[in-house]
């Protein structure tokens, strides 16, 4: 990216395949917000909802990317496991809320 140093060009940062690759989302967040034009939701292990009983903590990152003055797009892909997946889509909406 820092080679293309182009406004045109954005990274569509999935957290939840970050968090497994390397760990540490909200760091490198804040390190490499310039390079980023949209975020991925995704409860780690498993891609479902993500509440609380997800490794991420979603709602302090959602606090981090803020805090950063983003105001891109933050898509939620997961996969619901509760019986009305709304549910799933309104808790999602509410944890990211800031």
């Amino acid at each position: 990216m820092q080679g293309v140093n182009s406004p045109r060009v954005k990274l569509l940062y999935d957290i939840y395949h970050m968090q497994i690759m390397e760990g540490d989302v909200i760091r490198t967040i804040r390190d490499n917000i310039q390079w980023i034009g949209h975020f991925h939701t995704g409860g780690v292990p498993g891609r479902h909802e993500i509440d609380a009983s997800q490794e991420l903590n979603y709602h302090a990152i959602a606090l981090a990317i803020a805090d950063l003055g983003y105001a891109g797009y933050l898509a939620h892909e997961f996969i619901p496991t509760h019986p009305d997946p709304y549910t799933s889509l309104a808790d999602a909406f509410r944890i990211c809320s800031v």
